[in-house]
């Protein structure tokens, strides 16, 4: 009679095809919050099943109930093996895995921005075509403006993300499929159908097989922290108090300990408040915990039952399992020779966890946080179009070299904090970096989610603006304009260093603007005496404004210890002095040389004045020379002389002569001549 499941109590279903394999013995471990794995040992007559064409494939043990029901263990076969031979049949071990478990096959580097975290397990999921989950949550997510994985598995990224919200899952199984289930609250858990209630009867008692019962339970309390603490820093509101405490309710005479931890990853007070309740009622969890056996087929991780004639009162009470580990073996001395009159009997020992199901259950956090050890360099993004992309706090945004989904544009990171030398009350230094160029990237505390940039490095794209080595003397500092502009727009401030050429060099590419609020002093070539000219080439014009109607003085002095020259190449030179006098001493020659054109002095109101203490005075005209005051004139020219007036006196202390070829005096009218004597030759 050839091997065969037919009218027996267990079956397994593979790809191998009906009755290749059968049933020998599962070991079945369940734990919320974790993959399940399902061992099995079967028999088959064909010694030569290929082993790596059942890899991947989905299989399914069946196991009838004492209650008539049929209870599911279905999986993906992750590991398949020869493993020798029982009565003449080839024994193969296979294990059975969730679809969740291939994530930890898998690894990748990514960015989320804006999604809450079961919106990134659920992406992650459907990248890989897996659907077969369900989601039942009391709770509401925060949305996460920036979520890294970074080298790290899928099933480790969307583990630490569950671990951190207070998220577990357990999975139901039918006969094609096992789904996952994603629960916050005891509201997604439910009891097994016939397993509302089990009994309890000590293991001495000897009660028949036949009937499910618990025979070994253990219960144990476990101290506990009295409370969780945590904090963090919101740049955005520096002085905000975001300290959130969340005490337990299970109390014990030293339940006064706390746990404090920082950063909360967290910035608003209401996040932070739901983490340390989240991280308090993972320790709660772990307060009171039930360890038990039972010959139950029926008792599945995640489903709730209430324990019945236990002689502790305070036992019998509802409980959720967590954890469940089925040993299940059938009674036959060779598997498959049963026929309808010689069942097989199955053999089941059930290890379980359970607590109050009135107590929240939380996966323990015990998924690594990927930490970024060192800096990396990223490249500055932005919009298309924009040389300089930023916002009200200097921050940018960047693209990562091992980011494969991030398009190069303003939506490839989030805001990144760049670090500057100086960073006060509005006043301190900013640098901006613009689209293109290369950053360097830091990490605080490691974390992949909390990028600040600290640097900026040149490289074949973006090379120094000195050619280098050639100009590795030149040190300074060298700016772009923007927008569209070319390599002949930019400011700069030069340091030549190269001994013997030392140089200081400034450009302005339009306008430049010099505030001094108090003293400002020049100085050219005194500290070495050398050589200290000072040269100024201005293109159009100059204009000197000093002193001010709120000054106490508005004065200029300028002193020259050897020649001064001015020159007017072409156009007009004008003084004016709008209140107060003129005043210059030459302490040797004056020389004033008009080579074409007119001069003119006039004085408004006053006198002028001109005195020569020591020496002549020479005044010279090729034409003529004109003094006139009022109607009276005196005229010098190449004719002669010419004197006009209303009257003319002519006195001399001494003598008073006057000669010629011919003198001519005439009078229209009276003509006196007077003196002690005269003489007519």
């Amino acid at each position: 009679m050839s091997s065969s499941q037919t009218n027996r109590g267990i079956a397994v279903t593979t790809q191998a095809g009906p009755d290749k394999l059968l049933f020998h013995r599962m070991s079945a471990f369940e734990r919320l919050g974790c993959l399940f794995e399902f061992s099995l040992d079967l028999l088959s007559d064909d010694h030569n099943i290929v082993l790596e064409d059942l890899l991947g494939t989905p299989a399914c043990v069946s196991v009838l109930l004492p209650n008539g029901s049929t209870r599911y263990f279905h999986g993906l076969v992750n590991r398949f093996s020869w493993a020798g031979s029982h009565s003449q049949k080839s024994v193969y071990r296979a294990t059975l895995v969730p679809w969740l478990w291939f994530l930890t096959r898998t690894s990748n580097c990514r960015i989320f921005q804006n999604k809450t975290v079961p919106e990134i397990i659920e992406t992650v999921f459907r990248d890989h075509g897996f659907t077969d989950y369900v989601l039942r949550f009391r709770e509401t997510y925060r949305r996460w403006d920036y979520c890294v994985q970074y080298r790290e598995s899928d099933f480790d990224f969307v583990s630490r993300l569950m671990e951190q919200e207070g998220i577990y899952y357990f999975f139901s199984h039918e006969d094609s499929k096992h789904e996952m289930v994603l629960a916050d609250d005891a509201s997604a858990h439910s009891a097994a159908s016939g397993y509302a209630t089990v009994p309890f009867f000590p293991p001495d008692e000897g009660r028949l097989r036949e009937i499910e019962h618990v025979y070994h339970w253990s219960a144990s309390n476990e101290v506990q922290t009295g409370a969780y603490v945590l904090d963090d820093y919101d740049f955005e509101r520096p002085n905000a108090d975001l300290l959130a405490t969340s005490k337990s309710q299970r109390k014990h005479n030293l339940s006064k300990f706390e746990v404090y931890d920082y950063p909360g990853e967290y910035t608003k007070g209401q996040d932070g408040t739901n983490y340390s309740r989240r991280r308090i009622e993972e320790h709660e969890a772990r307060f009171e915990r039930v360890r038990g056996s039972a010959n139950v087929l029926g008792f599945q991780t995640g489903s709730l039952f209430s324990l019945d004639g236990h002689f502790r009162s305070d036992q019998n009470a509802e409980y959720l399992i967590v954890a469940t580990n089925l040993e299940l073996t059938t009674s036959e001395s060779e598997t498959g020779q049963s026929d309808s009159e010689s069942e097989s009997e199955l053999l089941p020992e059930c290890s379980f966890e359970a607590i109050k199901s009135r107590q929240v259950f939380r996966s323990q956090r015990q998924t690594p946080s990927p930490k970024i050890r060192g800096p990396q360099t990223a490249v500055v993004v932005g919009k298309a179009g924009e040389e300089i992309f930023t916002d009200k706090y200097g921050r940018v945004k960047v693209q990562f070299h091992w980011d494969r989904e991030g398009k190069s544009d303003e939506n490839s990171s989030c805001w990144v904090r760049v670090a500057q030398s100086w960073a006060g009350k509005r006043w301190g230094s900013i640098h901006i970096p613009r689209v293109g160029q290369e950053v360097i990237v830091e990490f605080l505390e490691g974390d992949p989610d909390r990028p600040i940039i600290t640097g900026r490095v040149y490289n074949a794209n973006e090379m120094p603006p000195y050619k280098l080595p050639d100009n590795r003397t030149q040190s300074g500092i060298k700016t772009h304009s923007s927008s569209k502009g070319t390599d002949q727009n930019f400011n700069e401030l030069r340091f030549e260093d190269k001994k013997g050429e030392e140089q200081v060099y400034f450009h302005a590419e339009k306008d430049f603007e010099r505030i001094v609020e108090n003293n400002d002093t020049l100085k050219v070539g005194f500290e070495k005496k050398d050589s200290g000219d000072q040269l100024i080439e201005i293109f159009n014009n100059q204009k000197v404004v000093i002193g001010d109607a709120k000054a106490k003085d508005g004065s200029q002095t300028i002193k020259i210890l050897k020649n001064f020259t001015q020159t007017v190449s072409k156009g007009n030179a004008t003084i004016a002095i709008e209140k107060g006098k003129r005043s210059t001493t030459i302490y040797d020659d004056d020389a004033l040389t008009i080579k074409t054109g007119n001069r003119t002095t006039v004085v408004s109101q006053g006198d002028d004045s001109v005195s020569i203490k020591a020496g002549a005075h020479k005044t010279e005209a090729a034409k003529s020379i004109l003094l006139k005051v009022g109607g009276s004139s005196i005229k010098i020219d190449q004719q002669g002389i010419t004197i006009k007036a209303m009257k003319v006196s002519v006195q001399a202390q001494i003598k008073a002569e006057v000669k010629g070829t011919m003198v001519d005096a005439a009078a229209s009218g009276v003509l006196t001549l007077k003196g002690a004597m005269a003489k007519i030759n």
